[in-house]
Formats: structure tokens, C-alpha cells, sequence
């Protein structure tokens, strides 16, 4: 089961970077906004923030919560199918950017989003181990338990963990939004249909709205 999901992966990452759009650079946090959207994007995703999820999502967000002001931050990591510690790096790299963004900005509460790989770099960074799903990895941080309360919504998308029958639960639960598409082979077991995967911009327009109900 595994080596055919990986086989998904790869083909997905194939016809994700095939998609012909050209990465944009990175965003940056601004300074002290009132609420801050980092964004881990899926395996090889072009896009500022990712041109499947992040981007479309960050543009809902933005627009559901005006007229509080947002900023976005790219999770700098791999999301790299041959990179074995991918989602390490990206847990290191979001749990220390909410560190110190939430130090600079004392007033500024968090919005998480994480499709596919990035994904499995938001549920390390809450304390929910992606070790053993595909292109997981162990938990290397944690976003500290005093900044908790800061975290106000987590957007996830083809989640890999669902595949092995893991899910966000504790602390976290009540302000995440999960989705799994209908037979993506990704985030569902015995999943077939790989489009499904790439769906996920469909849903931007509702993740926007919970986060909006959590803000």
C-alpha cells in the first residue's frame, strides 16, 4: 500500500511542477498585522504560497477578514519527495517563524495552512507525529503551549496522516478544518483517484469561512 502511495506522490509531484507556473518569491510576514497566515505547501507546488492551495486560500482569508490586516509567510522547506528530512526542515522552520513572530508581535494570532507534505509540516509543529504516513517524518518541534491559545484556525489539505487513521485531535481539534477529497489516495486509503489531490482550491471559499468563525 505504501509503495503504491508513493507512487501517487510522485506522480503528483510530476504533474504538480508540470503545471507550468513559475514560483514567485517568497512572502514574508509584515510587521505586527493583526493576523499572521503561514503556509507549508505540497510536495514540488509552485506558487507564492503554493498555486493549488496556499495562494487561492491566503486570498480567501484575506478577503473574509477584512478589515483586519493579514500577512502571509512561505514555509521555507524542501517539499522535496527526495528529500528525507522534507518535513523536518519545515517543522523547524514554522514552529521557530510563530515563535518569533509571536514575540514581536504580541497582539498577533496565527492561521496555519498546510496541504500534502505541508500538511504533515503543520501536524508535527501542533505535536501530532506524521512519522510512518507518507512523506511524514518525526515530530523535531512544537509549537510552545503558551502560544497556543494564539493559534486561532489550521487549514489542512490531503492530510497523509488520514491515511494511516491519524488525526488532529487534542488541544487543536476544535480549530481544524480537515479536508480529504473523495478518493484522493493521499489522505484516504485505497484512494484511486489521483485529481482528487489536486482539488483542494475548490474548498477555499469554506476554509476561509471557519477560520473566519475561530479569528
Amino acid at each position: 500500500m505504501k509503495t503504491r502511495l508513493f507512487s501517487a506522490a510522485a506522480a503528483l509531484g510530476i504533474a504538480v511542477t508540470g503545471l507550468g507556473v513559475a514560483a514567485a518569491p517568497a512572502a514574508s510576514a509584515a510587521p505586527c498585522t493583526d493576523i499572521d497566515v503561514p503556509v507549508a505547501r505540497g510536495t514540488g507546488e509552485p506558487g507564492t504560497l503554493g498555486f493549488i492551495v496556499g495562494d487561492p486560500v491566503y486570498q480567501a482569508v484575506q478577503n473574509t477578514l477584512r478589515p483586519r490586516s493579514l500577512s502571509s509567510y512561505r514555509v521555507d522547506y524542501p517539499a522535496d519527495l527526495g528529500e528525507p528530512a522534507s518535513v523536518q526542515k519545515g517543522n523547524t522552520d514554522l514552529v521557530n517563524h510563530v515563535t518569533a513572530q509571536a514575540a514581536a508581535c504580541p497582539q498577533q494570532r496565527f492561521v496555519l495552512v498546510g496541504y500534502s507534505q505541508g500538511a504533515n509540516v503543520v501536524d508535527n509543529s501542533i505535536g501530532i507525529s506524521s512519522d510512518g504516513a507518507i512523506v511524514g517524518g518525526p515530530i523535531v518541534a512544537t509549537i510552545p503551549a503558551d502560544l497556543a491559545p494564539r493559534i486561532a484556525a489550521i487549514l489542512l489539505f490531503g492530510n497523509p496522516i488520514r491515511a494511516v487513521g491519524r488525526q488532529v485531535t487534542g488541544t487543536y481539534q476544535s480549530r481544524t478544518k480537515d479536508y480529504c477529497a473523495d478518493g484522493d489516495p493521499i489522505c484516504q486509503a485505497g484512494g484511486f483517484n489521483f485529481l482528487a489531490h489536486l482539488s483542494y482550491g475548490n474548498n477555499a471559499a469554506d476554509a476561509a469561512a471557519f477560520a473566519a468563525t475561530k479569528v
